[in-house]
């Protein structure tokens, strides 16, 4: 038997895939009516055979997400006796060489750098996971002393 891959998202990522997903069925649905009625399969009918390669992209995405929704595992709020250390989901605020940073520990598929999310996947997330405030973590990809100010869950 094979093992489906886990996903793991916040409520906030699942509920993001979940609108990705039905604005995919509903484009899907509107470029169905746009296919022409009497169409020569074996004629040069650009205008059918761009609606169908959108149609195949359309359907392609949606099969992905499918596979993502099908086998999510959501990020939870860990019990309160384990609030005090960094599990995924945390915010966590962190001093690296004299400049604070704050990021979400979040599933590979929500990651975001630019906006704050890192994976709890990365080298990062694996060395800050089980931590507590006021701890330090040398991250040896980064070269750099990381340590822990804030342990925020929401």
């Amino acid at each position: 038997m094979e093992m489906m891959a886990k996903y793991y998202l916040t409520k906030e990522g699942l509920k993001k895939l979940q609108e990705e997903y039905e604005k995919l069925r509903q484009e899907r649905e509107k470029k169905m009516a746009e296919v022409p009625p009497m169409v020569d399969l074996h004629g040069p009918d650009s205008e059918y055979l761009t609606i169908h390669e959108e149609l195949s992209m359309i359907e392609a995405k949606m099969e992905e997400l499918e596979e993502v929704l099908q086998n999510v595992e959501l990020i939870k709020l860990p019990p309160k006796h384990k609030r005090n250390e960094v599990h995924p989901g945390a915010i966590v605020e962190v001093e690296i060489e004299g400049r604070k940073e704050t990021f979400k520990l979040v599933g590979s598929l929500e990651a975001d750098p630019l906006s704050g999310k890192i994976s709890f996947d990365s080298p990062v997330g694996r060395a800050l996971l089980g931590k507590r405030k006021g701890e330090t973590v040398y991250i040896e990809k980064c070269k750099a002393v990381y340590k822990i100010k804030k342990i925020i869950y929401e």
